[in-house]
């Protein structure tokens, strides 16, 4: 076989299962549908059933299977559900993407410690409730099939949990929990389960649309970035699948910045000083 063949390959994860939480739209609608065009089947979360039934549909025109689960996956409960439905359904379970998440934005004295708890638990602890009743069901396939990779994590976590910016200090603490989160589960889940994150820059989706659709914020934006562009909720979906794949087998424990190079936000977001 010709050596750029066996690359590809390496790239695809055809008949594995997927789940992938807040998948109605924007990063995680584009990541299960890559996902299913590199050959998984997905089940696919999120309030939304409308939706969630679009992007079945691009799954299934990619030749995949597509479970709809409409849910509020601010309840753990619910999130670990997504686990036994996969195996109950597609009879396994190897990559989960945490994907869901909820942004507090507000000035520093008006956010309150319930505030932080709740950024907290559906950042946090939604990826966690999920990634706990997954590893089990991961393992025990793997250990039918005698495979020593048993699944892929792939969290996705956000740049203002690493660099920081005004006003978004819940939502930042929680996403810079979930990077060192990812760091510390990879290395209790090895060598078994890769667990890794991505951090997405500014991706031109729904959630920023009322910053974007600012030409002055949106201005702002680009230019503190050095790519001089939004990216694309495709940019991070190639990246979720290619550290869900076989190409990716010797990472874990790393968080790869698709964000267009930016050190720093250097951006007003409108928080004024005390």
């Amino acid at each position: 076989m010709p050596l750029h063949d066996t690359v590809v390959h390496r790239f695809r994860v055809t008949g594995r299962v997927a789940v992938v939480t807040g998948a109605g739209r924007g990063i995680g609608a584009a990541t299960a549908v890559a996902l299913a065009q590199s050959g998984a089947d997905v089940v696919i979360a999120a309030r939304s059933a409308d939706d969630l039934r679009k992007v079945a549909a691009e799954i299934e025109a990619a030749g995949r299977r597509a479970l709809v689960v409409p849910a509020d996956l601010g309840d753990h409960t619910a999130a670990a559900d997504l686990a036994e439905l996969a195996v109950a359904t597609f009879g396994r379970l190897d990559i989960v993407v945490n994907n869901v998440g909820s942004a507090i934005f507000k000035p520093f004295l008006d956010i309150s410690p319930d505030d932080l708890l709740e950024s907290f638990s559906f950042n946090v602890g939604v990826a966690h409730a999920l990634t706990r009743a997954a590893v089990p069901h991961m393992l025990a396939r793997a250990d039918e099939t005698g495979r020593a990779d048993a699944g892929a994590v792939v969290n996705i976590t956000s740049t203002v949990g690493r660099v920081g910016a005004r006003g978004w200090l819940a939502y930042g603490a929680a996403k810079g929990a979930l990077a060192q989160y990812t760091r510390l589960a990879a290395r209790d889940l090895s060598p078994r389960i890769r667990v890794n994150g991505v951090t997405p820059g500014t991706i031109a989706t729904s959630s920023l649309e009322e910053l974007l659709a600012d030409e002055g914020m949106h201005a702002r934006l680009v230019e503190s970035t050095p790519m001089r562009r939004e990216g694309h909720a495709e940019d991070i979906a190639a990246a979720v699948a290619y550290l869900a794949s076989p190409a990716a087998s010797y990472v874990t424990g790393k968080i790869l910045e698709i964000d267009g190079g930016i050190d720093s936000p250097n951006v007003d977001f409108g928080i004024p000083d005390l």
